[in-house]
């Protein structure tokens, strides 16, 4: 399971049209609001704000969405009790909530709104809520045993816009970019040549790396922003071992061809000195695609008999 919280928005009227106008929508739940009617659902929601009026960006969103792997696993009534869950986990509690399904993805998936005003007309903070998003939608992941995509293998990059398609465009180039280089700054090389700029933190007064930032056009993200393998630690831990692993190989390949080397020599006879036949070596002759072993000549049956009749002896006697 995958979370998506976009910024807190300003109007609860675009957000919920939004979600239930959308085609094959379903509403699965509502808690403090009406569902009779759209306009209904709106007022109720914008009745609640009115208690605390400081708070302009007071529409709460989020996506939560499922691999197609668990289609099969999920009904309406699991996907709310998921959901609900994930509420409770992330602090979302006394408050109105609508929760509707769209269909109109292959993977299963449920958008809720939330009104950040709270019953008692408090706020609900959105601190720390993409890290707090993260870890909660990996416990649910795993409580329900749902599919665990690996790292961001499940992300369907086509859809991906703004911010985040730049993320995982960066994601996948510098995936790509350590596999090939040896060192930090081959690696800053390489990207360059990609249009990506590095930016290196380093330790107060010292010239000591402490951590990499990436830039593309206006955009700059520290490494663990982009993907948590892509501190300056882990970076440098992955050139590493694959320098390491290429030296290795190249010692195996080495010994293979020497050890190949040795056993073929080992397998061919000694032959005796050459009989040159014709400016050929018998070898060559034997060997040669067009040779044909000579037959070895019999004679037929009449030249048999004539080899077997004894010749008329002369004695010199006239007749």
């Amino acid at each position: 399971m995958i979370g998506k919280v976009p910024k807190p928005g300003k109007s609860f009227g675009g957000c919920i049209e939004y979600n239930v106008l959308k085609k094959d929508a379903v509403t699965l739940y509502a808690d403090g609001v009406r569902i009779d009617k759209i306009a209904h659902t709106i007022n109720d929601f914008n009745m609640q704000r009115k208690m605390n009026p400081g708070l302009g960006q007071a529409v709460g969103h989020i996506a939560l969405s499922w691999s197609p792997n668990d289609k099969d696993k999920l009904n309406d009534e699991k996907m709310v009790e998921i959901a609900k869950e994930y509420l409770q986990k992330m602090k979302i509690q006394d408050t109105q909530v609508l929760m509707v399904r769209h269909k109109d993805k292959e993977h299963p998936h449920l958008h809720i709104v939330y009104n950040r005003v709270n019953n008692q007309g408090k706020t609900i903070s959105d601190k720390f809520q993409h890290y707090n998003n993260l870890k909660v939608s990996k416990q649910l992941t795993l409580k329900y045993g749902m599919y665990m995509g690996k790292g961001k293998e499940q992300v369907n990059r086509p859809q991906l816009k703004g911010i985040d398609k730049l993320k995982y465009e960066l994601h996948d180039t510098l995936k790509a970019a350590i596999k090939k280089v040896g060192s930090i700054i081959e690696l800053k090389n390489e990207l360059a040549k990609q249009g990506i700029d590095t930016y290196f933190k380093f330790k107060g007064g010292t010239t000591e790396i402490q951590g990499i930032s990436f830039g593309k056009g206006k955009y700059k993200f520290k490494g663990s922003e982009i993907d948590r393998s892509l501190s300056y630690g882990k970076i440098t831990q992955a050139i590493q071992q694959n320098v390491q692993q290429r030296q290795s190989e190249q010692v195996q390949h080495k010994q293979f061809v020497s050890d190949l080397k040795a056993a073929t020599q080992s397998q061919i006879p000694a032959f005796p000195p050459q009989q040159k036949m014709g400016g050929k070596s018998l070898l060559d002759i034997l060997f040669a695609p067009d040779y044909v072993e000579p037959v070895p000549y019999i004679p037929d049956t009449d030249e048999r008999k004539k080899k077997r009749k004894k010749p008329s002896q002369s004695y010199n006697v006239s007749r």
